[in-house]
């Protein structure tokens, strides 16, 4: 099920809100129209998956972090 730009708005105002970043955006992805892109500063974050299921409908943020980019131990 393909996201409206209603959602795609109520979307961005909630994790621009829930992060406190402004920065945060949503690009629809063309080839899967039930999931879009979640970028910060027009980097790639993770992908978001819209589920409808006996009427409700859910969205599911997935963000995968490589061992190779986080920090070194303190």
């Amino acid at each position: 099920m393909e996201f409206t730009q209603d959602e795609i708005a109520r979307l961005i105002r909630y994790l621009r809100e829930k992060f406190k970043n402004e920065d945060l955006s949503i690009k629809l992805r063309e080839k899967a129209p039930e999931s879009a892109e979640v970028l910060l500063n027009g980097e790639f974050l993770g992908v978001i998956y819209k589920d409808t299921d006996e009427g409700e409908t859910s969205y599911d943020f997935n963000m995968a972090i490589l061992d190779f980019d986080l920090p070194a131990a303190a």
